[in-house]
């Protein structure tokens, strides 16, 4: 299956759909089963002790898995995280970017899962690993169709 979307549509789409958070995602490679975002830090995402908070690491996880699922199926706004699993290796540095590597591990009919690894910017080592899967409408109905 080829992309559906391209990287700058993608863009232009969760900006619409997100616009309350799109700037903090940018979409840095975009392949057929993989993507790379990365997650602009601020000082918004830092909890006490200067570094990148759980909550922020989840947040860029699970766009990372939603955009390559947009970017595979097109604009299909209703699918929706039904199950995750994160575990942090280790602590992130403060002040860096938080970049996810994101791939496919299985898009069907139904549901599509997706595993994280999340570093930042800089370092080679995982600070975080997620596991994420959603729910897709199904095809030809109203919530597939609301994108």
């Amino acid at each position: 299956m080829s992309l559906a979307m391209s990287r700058n549509d993608l863009s232009e789409y969760m900006a619409q759909i997100f616009p309350q958070v799109h700037r903090d995602f940018v979409i840095e490679e975009l392949y057929e089963d993989s993507i790379v975002m990365r997650l602009v830090v601020e000082d918004r995402h830092l909890r006490p002790g200067g570094t990148v908070s759980g909550p922020s690491m989840f947040g860029l996880a699970d766009v990372s898995v939603y955009a390559l699922i947009l970017a595979r199926k097109g604009r299909l706004s209703l699918a929706v995280t039904t199950n995750s699993s994160l575990d942090f290796l280790r602590k992130p540095l403060g002040g860096k970017d938080m970049i996810a590597h994101c791939r496919m591990l299985k898009l069907g009919r139904s549901l599509a899962v997706g595993d994280v690894l999340m570093f930042s910017e800089g370092s080679d080592k995982p600070v975080a690993r997620a596991t994420m899967t959603y729910s897709l409408p199904p095809e030809g109905s109203a919530a597939a169709a609301f994108g």
